[in-house]
């Protein structure tokens, strides 16, 4: 069965700036059961996460703080959220979800968290909406219980994926790939194991054909037994913080790409939703809703 992970908690009260991109979530998830794409048996709830699973990516002083609500104001301004309880027991959740989505891709091919995606945090500081790296936390988990031994990260969110390479800048058994927007944030980028940075308002054609490409080779070349997929929809040329200009058939394309190939091959993959800024939100849930969509015609 297709596993979703929902994590129903919100932060209230948010400033206006931030209640948008929180919206997306509940109405993603109420479409999905308005069509039929899902039933409430694919969702699934998960707990906390153990401290353990985050201290294996996160540094202890950074995961202190954040429990005793100690940031300084200039690292809260960093993350662009209030800090609060509430919300670090949220993104708690959140990467309980992802990494609870690793034990079902195993089992059916393809799972997904409804949240997630939170590549811009660091070992030791979150920035840009994230606070804890989901992605980063998963990996962690998967390469110590030893269910995977070559993890690949396929990053296409319009921002770089700056957290998750440098937790990952020495590991050679995770593997990082950013296709972004090269003027996008952040303006200073790390390193990952390969970048790829397109240049303003790349479209369809450019951006499938690279990809396709890319991605192609890296499979061949890395031979990963599992895969994480950031499905960020700020990609689309009507998101407010994104310098590219993909049509929604070519975010959808995209993940076709993506996970095509990973049923092809065999290679289990978890998915989180990344980012998505359209003006209009009915833009960005269909944009995600494609992404659940496929995976369901896809693998079931």
């Amino acid at each position: 069965m297709f596993k979703i992970g929902w994590s129903p908690i919100y932060v209230h009260p948010l400033p206006d700036k931030h209640r948008f991109p929180m919206e997306k979530y509940e109405l993603l998830r109420q479409q999905l059961l308005y069509e039929g794409t899902v039933t409430e048996d694919n969702f699934f709830e998960p707990g906390m996460v153990a401290d353990e699973d985050v201290l294996r990516v996160h540094q202890k002083e950074y995961f202190q703080k954040l429990n005793a609500l100690t940031l300084t104001p200039k690292e809260i301004r960093k993350t662009g959220f209030p800090l609060s309880e509430q919300l670090i027991h949220r993104e708690k959740v959140i990467m309980q979800g992802t990494l609870e989505c690793t034990r079902y891709a195993l089992e059916h091919g393809v799972s997904m968290n409804i949240a997630g995606g939170t590549h811009h945090a660091y070992s030791e500081h979150g920035e840009g909406f994230c606070l804890l790296n989901d992605i980063a936390i998963a990996s962690g988990h998967l390469l110590e219980s030893k269910l995977a031994r070559k993890i690949l990260v396929v990053d296409l969110d319009v921002h770089q994926g700056n957290g998750t390479a440098e937790i990952f800048a020495d590991n050679d058994s995770v593997f990082t790939f950013s296709m972004h927007g090269e003027k996008n944030y952040p303006m200073k980028k790390e390193k990952s194991d390969l970048d790829i940075a397109l240049r303003d308002d790349t479209g369809d054609q450019e951006y499938l054909s690279a990809l396709d490409d890319h991605l192609s080779k890296l499979l061949k070349m890395i031979k990963p037994d599992f895969i994480f997929f950031q499905s960020g929809v700020d990609i689309l040329a009507t998101d407010k913080l994104g310098r590219l200009s993909l049509s929604l058939d070519g975010c959808k394309q995209r993940d076709e790409i993506v996970l095509s190939a990973c049923k092809q091959k065999g290679i289990p993959l978890v998915a989180s939703m990344g980012g998505g800024y359209s003006k209009d939100v009915r833009i960005i849930v269909e944009a995600h809703a494609n992404t659940f969509r496929l995976a369901q015609n896809i693998y079931f």
